[in-house]
């Protein structure tokens, strides 16, 4: 491949890895992350309500990594209300879990901007021979592919088994019991699958450019072996 084409394909990964980096810092700060439907189980039961009337006790939550929004449903019309993470609702999540998966989005950022900066060097400028070379770049952008799903893993995690949805809805709530009634990821929720997908996009570039992964070991030639040979 001529040094032309190397310097398109790294001059194209880097800019998929600047836009994952600003990808994954824009769903990390929107509130687009899950879109919710709890129904009022107090109210239903006590009016036996069923069918079109079900809908008159089903409120919505939507929330993100920081904040979000709630609308109860029990019959009265709905109440909306804006709440916060921080500290608000750090008794009634998993925080340990909650602040793992804003520490992965950040590394995100930080390793996404990282491969930019090493694949624009590596189109443009001479490069290194260490970890800001060949090996970085497979380095780096599995580091962030890999980062982008855990954080997918652990946010399903957070929201499926820890059931945050409703947590969320029950939250300064004594007198009525809301239940999770459906759930749908959002649009930054899919992002980060999207990042996942443009980094492994980039491993085959770099991979198209002529360099060997880490891990692959040539066997020595004819070559390479007959001069230790004549020394013994």
């Amino acid at each position: 491949m001529s040094s032309r084409q190397k310097r398109l394909l790294f001059a194209a990964a880097g800019a998929l890895s600047f836009g994952c980096a600003l990808a994954a810092a824009v769903a990390t700060g929107l509130p687009l992350w899950v879109d919710a439907a709890v129904l009022c189980r107090t109210g239903a039961e006590l009016v036996n309500a069923t069918g079109a009337e079900l809908q008159q006790f089903i409120g919505a939550v939507s929330y993100g990594l920081f904040t979000g929004s709630r609308v109860k449903q029990c019959g009265l019309g709905g109440r909306p209300q804006r709440f916060y993470f921080f500290p608000e609702l750090l008794t009634q999540i998993p925080a340990g879990l909650h602040v793992t998966v804003l520490v992965l989005c950040s590394s995100v950022v930080l390793f996404s901007s990282l491969c930019s900066g090493i694949f624009f060097y590596n189109a443009f400028g001479r490069p290194y021979q260490t970890l800001l070379g060949p090996t970085g770049l497979y380095l780096w952008t599995g580091l962030s592919g890999g980062c982008s799903l855990l954080v997918l893993v652990l946010f399903s995690c957070e929201v499926k088994i820890r059931r945050v949805s409703e947590r969320i809805a029950n939250f300064n709530e004594s007198t009525f019991v809301f239940q999770t009634h459906s759930e749908r990821y959002e649009r930054s929720y899919w992002l980060f699958l999207l990042v996942f997908f443009v980094q492994a996009l980039d491993v085959l570039l770099i991979r198209l450019s002529g360099i060997q992964f880490p891990f692959h070991q040539e066997k020595p030639t004819d070559a390479q072996t007959g001069a230790s040979d004549l020394m013994y």
